[in-house]
């Protein structure tokens, strides 16, 4: 390669979407090239990580980007950076295409990594996950069947292209359907709703149903058209799971997956789609739940989700300690996911096992909580968390969103969830607040809020 890159070569990408980001994605997956995509809301001081820790060959970002990182940039002085979008796109463009065709392009492994792709650090500094051209290659071929992709399907993509979501699994399933593309740089609501008319598919995050929701004018008839809608990066609660069955006629598809095993699992497309379940193991995956020890448990009991398969990582980056902790010595990987399996096997999901409130020596699961609390009128979404506490070691606490306006006494909420929960699972405080924090793909940040309210207790 005429810029010094060869088979195994880092690129750190951090820049707006487009469809030059999306060419110079498919030259690094032809060539063999390591593709690194970083959060574009990611700032300096977390890009030196990332420059350190990858020790990347070359850079690209976004003008505005480029601006950002002037001063860090001008400290790495041998890294040689592009700047891929804004006003010099054209002028990169015209660059690369002066530049002689590489006759030469090394022979891939199917095993040979593909992508780093970091994961969004809940437990600490963000892990590099790599992720192999099979793991690729095996979850956009099972995907495309499950999902039923053809040629005549046309895709509305309005994901992020730093993520799993919208680079691996919404642009895989295009390329090898060859279907067609509805390119949107950000999500908007208005634009969306103009544009399903002439689309089939649509891949979003939860919060882009339920925006979509709010709008007056969306309704069957504009999704007449539309044969899926499907739903993954965080849980779709199921008020959004039911209004949008009632106002479009289409049942939301919920899908699992993560960084490090990309799809894990899928709701059918013929059949029977379960609000509040993630759905079956994809073709040749192995899911199974476990106990901390890795004692496979009975069906229908909770505990942790295994899975096995040719979509799992070949590790983290540069923590091969890490790597060797999270899985078991059968070859399972430890998703950290609390779940369990029905008689069918059929998937359903309880939150991290790190979200785990462990309350005067109780387990109590969050999203056994929030899937309560999300049914309550006058409630549009909650988060239950644990804060410290000097009696119980942690306090259930329910932080949540007004639909009306209207504000719930506390002991209105016990009396509502003493109906269903026994008494220890229920909150020991209850806060309202305007909006919850999230990440680019709409995933609540607990961390957040346990770090906002960790005093809560304290005298």
């Amino acid at each position: 390669c005429q810029l010094g890159l060869k088979k195994g070569s880092r690129v750190i990408v951090q820049s707006d979407k487009s469809v030059p980001a999306i060419a110079l994605y498919l030259g690094c997956l032809r060539s063999g090239i390591i593709y690194v995509p970083l959060n574009i809301a990611y700032t300096s001081n977390e890009l030196e990580y990332f420059i350190e820790n990858i020790n990347p060959d070359l850079i690209f970002l976004s003008n505005d980007k480029y601006l950002d990182h002037k001063e860090l940039l001008k400290s790495t002085a041998n890294l040689k950076s592009f700047i891929l979008s804004g006003e010099y796109e054209d002028e990169l463009l015209k660059k690369i295409s002066e530049l002689k065709k590489d006759v030469f392009i090394e022979e891939l492994n199917k095993e040979d990594v593909a992508s780093i792709i970091f994961t969004s650090g809940t437990t600490g500094r963000s892990k590099g996950a790599m992720v192999t051209h099979n793991n690729l290659t095996s979850n956009a071929i099972s995907l495309n069947k499950i999902w039923g992709f053809e040629e005549k399907d046309i895709l509305i993509h309005a994901l992020p292209i730093f993520h799993v979501h919208g680079l691996f699994v919404a642009l895989h399933t295009a390329f090898l359907s060859g279907c067609k593309i509805i390119f949107f740089e950000k999500f908007s609501p208005k634009k969306i709703l103009s544009s399903l008319n002439n689309a089939t598919v649509m891949m979003g995050v939860p919060t882009y149903y339920s925006r979509l929701l709010s709008l007056e004018e969306f309704d069957k008839n504009l999704c007449k058209g539309m044969r899926l809608f499907i739903s993954g990066s965080a849980p779709l609660t199921d008020s959004v799971f039911k209004s949008f069955k009632e106002c479009t006629g289409h049942t939301i598809l919920e899908r699992y997956g993560m960084s490090e095993t990309g799809m894990i699992t899928s709701n059918p497309l013929e059949g029977d789609r379960v609000g509040g379940t993630v759905g079956f193991p994809l073709p040749d995956v192995l899911v199974r739940i476990c106990d901390e020890k890795g004692n496979i448990l009975d069906q229908g009991e909770k505990g942790i989700v295994e899975v096995k398969g040719p979509n799992v990582f070949k590790g983290y980056w540069k923590l091969n300690e890490k790597t060797k902790e999270e899985f078991r010595e059968d070859g399972f990987f430890v998703t950290g996911d609390i779940g369990k399996l029905d008689k069918d096997g059929r998937l359903t999901l309880f939150g991290r096992s790190n979200d785990i409130v462990i309350s005067g020596g109780y387990n109590v699961y969050p999203k056994e909580i929030e899937l309560i609390l999300d049914e309550i009128e006058g409630i549009k979404e909650s988060a239950v968390i644990g804060c410290p506490h000097n009696d119980l070691g942690e306090a259930v606490v329910a932080v949540l969103i007004s639909d009306n306006n209207n504000i719930i006494s506390d002991d209105k909420m016990k009396e509502i969830l003493l109906e269903s929960l026994a008494n220890f699972k229920c909150p020991l405080r209850y806060l309202w607040i305007d909006e919850l924090p999230r990440n680019a793909m709409g995933k609540v940040q607990k961390k957040v809020l346990k770090g906002q309210y960790e005093n809560l207790f304290k005298e």
